[in-house]
């Protein structure tokens, strides 16, 4: 199993998930298209699921919480 990053938007400032090695990603938020390799990374976890959960917590603390 690959880690998994955490990188941002380089238009938007949205963060989300990479696989590592995973050339681009579509940004969910503004849909452009980032780099992985060039983009800045937040963290990195072991798996998805601990990204996931790490990224919910990032978000949480800038203030991107649901309802």
């Amino acid at each position: 199993m690959r880690p998994t990053l955490i990188i941002v938007c380089n238009r938007c400032s949205g963060l989300f998930l990479a696989a590592d090695g995973q050339k681009t990603r579509t940004c969910p938020y503004c849909g452009k298209r980032v780099d992985v390799l060039k983009a800045k990374h937040v963290a990195s976890a072991k798996n998805a699921f601990e990204a996931s959960k790490l990224l919910q917590e990032l978000k949480q603390k800038k203030g991107f919480n649901r309802g």
